[in-house]
């Protein structure tokens, strides 16, 4: 196996990847159906954060013919599941640009690998690309590589917010129940869009997929749980002393 070239701040190894091609085929038929007026699916895609390309794949096999995609960390030609000219890596902890746009862009568990000092300089990157977003990021407890940002959808909603896009989720409940699709894109994914009206939108929900709860890190989510538990006892018994 070809060496593998990592982004400088991010240490990830696609041979420990458990993200499947047919997950991803089962889920972008959905979450592209409708997103472009006036045709089924887009002419262009972006994924940044290809990974071995399984999203690339499901879109070429979709009829996407004009697709890219981005990553930290190479991939060996023969475990990609895409021509690897559609591929270029690029350092996410450094603002890029491809110098074009695209249909949609997709960013799919990608932006917890990287520092916090950079989320704001990455969905930046993202806008320069495309004005539809299909985004998805680790929640908090969430285990995996390298997760050193996770954060729950409304810290990535504010920044979409600062760069001009309005956000709303109801791509996840489209695909709540597709057991065919990984608990953490069902979980995740929201959707930003270039609008003016940006910031105004509701704030996304922080929810748990009942199918993430066996991924999760219990132990580190004991103690917010505890502290929820016992603010909310106190809650009920500052009700009862009122009544």
């Amino acid at each position: 196996m070809a060496p593998r070239v990592a982004s400088p701040s991010v240490d990830y190894d696609h041979s420990e990847n458990v993200h499947t091609l047919s997950g991803a085929a089962a889920a972008l038929a959905s979450l592209l159906d409708g997103q472009t007026p006036g045709r089924p699916f887009p002419r262009s895609l972006l994924d940044a954060g290809c990974g071995t390309g399984t999203w690339l794949r499901a879109a070429l096999d979709l009829g996407v013919a004009d697709v890219f995609g981005v990553d930290g960390v190479d991939v060996a030609p023969d475990r990609f599941h895409a021509p690897k000219s559609l591929y270029r890596q690029t350092d996410f902890t450094k603002p890029f640009d491809l110098g074009r746009r695209f249909d949609v862009v997709l960013c799919l568990e990608v932006a917890e690998h990287l520092p916090a000092n950079a989320a704001e300089a990455f969905i930046a990157s993202l806008a320069r690309h495309g004005d539809l977003i299909l985004f998805s990021a680790a929640i908090p407890h969430q285990p995996g590589q390298h997760h050193v940002n996770c954060q729950w959808p409304a810290y990535w909603q504010a920044l979409f917010n600062r760069a001009g896009y309005a956000c709303e989720d109801s791509l996840r409940w489209r695909i709540w129940r597709d057991t065919r699709i990984e608990p953490w894109y069902r979980q995740n994914v929201f959707r930003a869009r270039r609008d003016a009206s940006a910031g105004t939108e509701p704030r996304i929900e922080a929810v748990v997929h009942p199918d993430m709860w066996p991924h999760m890190d219990h132990g580190a989510a004991r103690p917010p749980i505890r502290a929820l538990l016992h603010k909310v006892a106190n809650l009920a018994r500052a009700s009862a002393g009122q009544q």
